[in-house]
């Protein structure tokens, strides 16, 4: 109790001095409280003015459009390797400079991003080719456009127990993809090095195409997403570039053989940023295109990815 009352007795002394001070003090007291106030304003409307320049001058750049009112938001569906890789750590940065706030949606197969974009869940995904785009289109009375090619993904020939496609023994099981677009890029990647021929076709190749299999190979159709693990079960298999990315395979140093980027066909499998029919102009489409056509993400699949993901652009 004593130090109770001490302390109120040194408390109620202090109030006493501060009181009597406050005669000379206030004026001071109140100029200050004003300067402080008067630059904190300032700062707040230098701040303001700072992140307006800041997505000008990314918008000027990169031409990346900054968002219309109040609609700054931007949702775009990718696969996870190469694609999110790309979008995360190259175009969300830039699209966020520009003003808008991204959404990245990755997907584990190739169904999903495109009904989402059909059914207006996101605005736009990147993922697939033309050929597959076109596939879709047409099975599912999708309603869905491309707009800018990105990279291509060189397709290979891998194998856990053959070094060279000549030791494939007569009778090798290869697994290849088992939807219409990449099933026929792989059947065609098989005969391109050999190892089959094929009937003409105007439609797209399919295990009915074989015109000869002279080693009697055995050729499965799996789902895409699942060859790199059946390496374990199968003689080889004809891998996607981005899953044979996920299991760590390039097709520079482990493929058996890989498609070539400079042949005639390569641009049917490039991968294409695609919108709804009717957003191929809008703000949010531009800006997209601005983000992921440039040097930048050029500079980051070329270096990050060796060979694996080429630039398209």
């Amino acid at each position: 109790m004593k130090k109770r009352w001490l302390s109120l007795a040194v408390a109620a002394t202090a109030a006493i001095t501060v009181l009597a001070g406050c005669g000379s003090k206030a004026a001071e007291t109140t100029a200050a409280a004003t300067e402080a106030a008067t630059t904190e304003a300032a700062s707040s409307e230098a701040a303001e003015s700072s992140a307006e320049e800041t997505k000008a001058e990314a918008a000027a750049e990169g031409e990346i459009p900054a968002p219309e009112g109040d609609d700054n938001k931007i949702s775009i569906g990718v696969t996870p390797v190469p694609h999110a890789e790309i979008v995360n750590d190259v175009v969300v940065p830039k699209l966020e400079a520009a003003g808008w706030d991204v959404e990245v949606v990755e997907f584990n197969d190739y169904v999903q991003p495109n009904t989402s974009l059909e059914d207006g869940e996101i605005d736009a995904n990147y993922f697939q080719t033309i050929r597959y785009l076109e596939e879709q289109n047409k099975e599912r009375g999708l309603h869905l456009v491309e707009v800018a090619g990105i990279h291509l993904e060189p397709m290979g020939i891998y194998s856990k127990n053959y070094k060279s496609l000549e030791e494939l023994p007569d009778g090798a099981t290869i697994a290849v993809p088992n939807d219409g677009s990449n099933e026929s890029r792989a059947i065609k990647l098989l005969a391109d090095n050999g190892l089959i021929t094929l009937a003409e076709t105007e439609d797209l190749y399919n295990l009915t195409s074989i015109a000869e299999n002279p080693h009697n190979f055995e050729i499965t159709e799996l789902d895409a997403a699942n060859l790199p693990r059946s390496l374990d079960d199968v003689d080889a298999a004809v891998i996607n570039g981005n899953y044979a990315l996920e299991a760590n395979l390039n097709p520079e140093k482990d493929a058996l053989a890989a498609e070539l980027a400079d042949s005639d066909e390569s641009y049917k499998y490039i991968n294409y940023l695609v919108v709804k029919e009717g957003n191929e102009e809008s703000t949010k489409t531009k800006a997209l295109i601005a983000a992921l056509q440039n040097d930048d993400v050029k500079n980051y699949i070329e270096e990050k990815y060796s060979g694996s993901v080429i630039p398209a652009f």
